[in-house]
């Protein structure tokens, strides 16, 4: 078997890939464009992709073609009508970075509620070192026990987070944006509810027509000046533009953000150039634990594995 790595570098080049080897014959490359895929992998066998197009354009000279493998959950790249038509299989991974991305929504919380840039930079830029007293709290902070943590989208990493939640002390509620995820575990309840009466907002939702622009100017309006936003799902979930004005104009007391809707972020974004410790933003790492990403490569050696046995 032909296997060929269209963007390696997009799992990292600290996670070890020599299972591959035993699987076939390998050929990686870090980066492809659609152009290059298209040459990459005309005598491919098996193709292993992140976010590369695949579609009758890339993969239409592709004659030995058999299988397609995301190392990601979302599938939205793949044109499945014409993988069906010329009868190539799929795979993607789905559950392999629950614990990551819960992990990262309470560091982003963390940064935004505990105003730790703030005091970091305190002590750091030497004023700590010439205060009178012992400690400093210029910025209010408050506990999470007690505060009501609202959960938009409560499939696997929702459910996880509100578990985390929970033993903080956290009061969890949640709203479906599909209306098919119900639990007697959390308090269910309708999106305006949640925004109204949520200290914590975090999204955990797939971008589909129910949720995109969901976050816009006049659900901030609606949420506490008091209340925190986190957004681990999908960029375009939020106006960004809404959110920023939203932070600077107090409507909310700040947002974290590990996904946008252009990434890597263009020059156009709302949020470039923008220096507000009311406002922190990762480059969508929240999936991105070494754990995470080799047990990610582990399932797919094994889909191919299975695969190739069949």
């Amino acid at each position: 078997m032909n296997i060929v790595f269209l963007d390696r570098e997009s799992i990292g080049g600290d996670v070890d890939l020599s299972e591959f080897e035993a699987l076939g014959n390998v050929t990686m490359y870090d980066y492809s464009t659609p152009e290059e895929a298209r040459e990459r992998i005309k005598d491919a066998d098996i193709i292993i992709i992140n976010k590369i197009p695949v579609n009758e354009s890339t993969i239409g000279g592709a004659d030995k073609l058999k299988l397609v493998c995301v190392s990601a959950t979302g599938t939205n790249n793949l044109d499945k009508a014409y993988l069906a038509e010329r009868k190539i299989e799929w795979r993607n991974v789905a559950g392999y970075s629950t614990e990551s991305v819960a992990q990262h929504t309470f560091a982003l919380l963390f940064y935004v509620w505990e105003h730790l840039r703030y005091y970091d930079d305190y002590v750091k830029e030497g004023r700590y070192a010439d205060d009178r007293l012992f400690t400093h709290f210029a910025e209010t902070f408050r506990e999470l026990s007690g505060k009501t943590w609202g959960i938009i989208g409560l499939g696997t990493i929702g459910r996880k987070v509100a578990g985390i939640a929970s033993a903080f002390g956290c009061k969890v509620q949640y709203y479906s944006t599909s209306g098919r995820n119900s639990t007697d575990d959390y308090k269910r309840v309708s999106f305006e509810e949640l925004l109204a009466t949520s200290d914590i907002v975090s999204i955990h939702a797939p971008l589909n027509e129910q949720t995109e622009g969901l976050i816009n100017a006049a659900a901030l309006k609606q949420m506490k000046k008091t209340a925190v936003l986190i957004n681990v799902g999908r960029g375009p979930i939020i106006v960004e533009k809404d959110l920023l004005e939203a932070i600077q104009n107090g409507t909310i007391a700040g947002a974290g953000l590990d996904v946008l809707s252009v990434e890597p972020m263009s020059k156009q974004s709302p949020f470039y150039g923008v220096n507000d410790s009311r406002l922190y933003i990762t480059p969508h790492i929240a999936w991105a634990s070494i754990e995470a990403r080799t047990r990610l490569m582990d399932i797919i050696a094994d889909q191919i594995r299975e695969f190739i046995t069949q």
